[in-house]
C-alpha cells in the first residue's frame, strides 16, 4: 500500500493526531481530513496549502501555541517536540554566545510588541539569519506581521506533514 492509500484508509483519530503534530489548529486537520480520499500525494500537500491559508487568526494563535520560542529547545518526546529540535539544530548549532543572547532579546522585544512568540519556519536557518529576521519584523505592523506569521505556520505545517507521508 502507498502512501496516499494508507493516508486514505488512517482512521480520523490516528490521522488527526499526526496533523496535529504539524500544525496544531485543529480547523487545518480537519479540513485535509474532510477532503478524503485523494489520488495523488500532491494533493494531500495543496489541501493543506489551501487549509493553512484559509486559517482564522485565532486558528493561528492555537497552532502557535504548540511552538517553542526560536532558540528554545523543545522539550518532551512527542513528535512535535522532535520535529521543532530538528527544524531548530543549523540555528542552535551556528549561534554563538553573543547570537543567542540577541535573539533571547528579540525574542522578548517581539514577544512585547505583538503578544505572541517570534515564528519563522527555522528549518536551514542559521542563528543569524534568524535574528537578522526578528529584528526586521519587529518593524513590522500588526496587519503585516499577522500575515508573515499565518505564511511561516504554513511553511511549517507544510514540512512537517511531507514527513508524515514519508513515514507512511
Amino acid at each position: 500500500m502507498d502512501a496516499v492509500e494508507v493516508f486514505n484508509s488512517l482512521p480520523a483519530v490516528r490521522l488527526e493526531e499526526d496533523l496535529l503534530a504539524c500544525c496544531a489548529a485543529p480547523a487545518w486537520g480537519a479540513a485535509i481530513i474532510a477532503k478524503r480520499p485523494y489520488r495523488e500525494r500532491s494533493e494531500i500537500v495543496s489541501a493543506a496549502d489551501a487549509a493553512a491559508r484559509e486559517l482564522s487568526w485565532d486558528d493561528v494563535c492555537v497552532a502557535m501555541n504548540a511552538h517553542p520560542r526560536i532558540g528554545e529547545r523543545a522539550a518532551g518526546d512527542s513528535k512535535e517536540a522532535a520535529w521543532s529540535r530538528r527544524e531548530q539544530s543549523a540555528a542552535a548549532q551556528s549561534a554563538d554566545e553573543l547570537t543567542a543572547s540577541a535573539l533571547v532579546d528579540a525574542n522578548q522585544a517581539y514577544e512585547k510588541r505583538f503578544r505572541h512568540v517570534f515564528l519563522i519556519f527555522a528549518s536551514g536557518r542559521t542563528g543569524e539569519e534568524i535574528l537578522a529576521a526578528a529584528r526586521e519584523r519587529l518593524g513590522n505592523d500588526e496587519a503585516t506581521e499577522r500575515a508573515i506569521v499565518a505564511d511561516e505556520l504554513r511553511k511549517i505545517a507544510l514540512l512537517r506533514l511531507e514527513r508524515v507521508l514519508d513515514a507512511l
